[in-house]
């Protein structure tokens, strides 16, 4: 099965992958989270410099919009297709409405029509480094209003501030759930041994895992049922690496696993193993409920002269490869010839018998 190579360079504005944009916000694990103090900070300073009645971090979700931190609004969330920020996530820029009751938009929207009473809206998109619009930091107005290019200027400083303090979140070399690697630490780890493979020729394969139909889990048994499963997949991982591999946690119910001098037919042979070995036995959680997981992964070899974020894209359209074609598989890209088809035959022996 082929899977196409991506084009887009990880700078470009990807406003037409809402899921991976999804899974990009996930990957920062904020979403309903308590109130921290630098983002009150940051909507208390935007409340004062534009003398506006409210603000908000406003963050999309699939179906909602979720408020990190907001003042003069008295709901932490919203529905998504009322939202002023799920037209702002389409802009590469500032995205400004200044007079909401006669925009043809926005005119018989319910919180322009009822409460909040909005009318002017300024949102500056919060873009991750990868190119995904997880949200807006947004100023709003009850009444009509022009926003100054000044204005709109700090709002996108501070929209700035919000993203790199989104960033610190994963600075944090171990994830605290699972042990795993976190997303930022992993991939420096990651990009070292590409560059070592790069240097020496030597083979190397990486895997995306994602745990099949994990919302109904979370929501038939809870979320703790949710953090039960996704511990045993870790624990699975773990326990089973080789200290020349590196698992780490992108975020939600997804991971990642860089195996070493592997080519991607012994990468698979490893994660099918790993895959009947999940889906084989029902999960145990707290409550003693017996829930049923499998999960989905895509697989890619490195090419010569490769970087990590091109191998993460084909591993990663591999594995939505591997969920639109009915989960619970692996899929291997074909897309690039990696330097090395064939592998040292007594390491090749050694990780066909560790997959069995």
């Amino acid at each position: 099965m082929n899977c196409d190579k991506r084009a887009e360079t990880p700078e470009a504005l990807k406003t037409d992958d809402d899921e991976g944009r999804v899974r990009a916000l996930e990957r920062y694990e904020v979403l309903d989270t308590d109130e921290e103090e630098p983002f009150e900070n940051v909507v208390k300073l935007v409340q004062q410099a534009l003398k506006v009645p409210m603000c908000a971090v406003s963050l999309l979700d699939r179906q909602r919009q979720w408020f990190k931190a907001r003042r003069g609004l008295g709901v932490r969330e919203t529905p998504r297709d009322i939202s002023f920020c799920t037209h702002a996530i389409q802009q590469a820029d500032a995205f400004i409405v200044s007079d909401a009751a006669e925009h043809p938009i926005f005119k018989g929207n319910p919180l322009v029509t009822g409460e909040p009473h909005i009318r002017a809206y300024a949102g500056i998109p919060l873009k991750t480094p990868d190119g995904y619009n997880l949200g807006s930091l947004c100023a709003i107005d009850d009444v009509p209003r022009d926003f100054q290019p000044h204005e709109i200027s700090m709002l996108e400083s501070f929209a700035k501030i919000v993203m790199e303090e989104l960033e610190l979140r994963q600075i944090a070399s171990s994830d605290g759930l699972t042990g795993a690697l976190t997303r930022r630490a992993w991939r420096e780890t990651a990009d070292t041994e590409i560059k070592r493979a790069n240097r020496y020729g030597r083979p190397l394969s990486l895997a995306i895992m994602d745990i099949d139909k994990f919302k109904s889990v979370n929501d038939t048994y809870g979320h703790a049922a949710g953090d039960t499963v996704i511990k045993h997949l870790a624990r699975l991982f773990m326990d089973s690496k080789r200290e020349s591999d590196f698992f780490g946690r992108l975020g939600g119910e997804e991971f990642v696993l860089l195996m070493a001098e592997t080519s991607d037919v012994n990468a698979q042979h490893i994660l099918e193993r790993l895959r009947e070995e999940f889906s084989a036995a029902p999960i145990e959680n707290d409550a003693g409920n017996q829930i049923n997981c499998s999960f989905s992964a895509g697989i890619a070899e490195l090419s010569e002269g490769e970087d990590l974020d091109p191998l993460l894209a084909r591993a990663d359209q591999c594995l939505y490869e591997a969920k639109n074609g009915g989960r619970n598989r692996t899929v291997l890209d074909q897309t690039q010839q990696p330097r090395k088809k064939a592998v040292d035959h007594g390491l090749a022996k050694t990780l066909v018998t560790e997959s069995q």
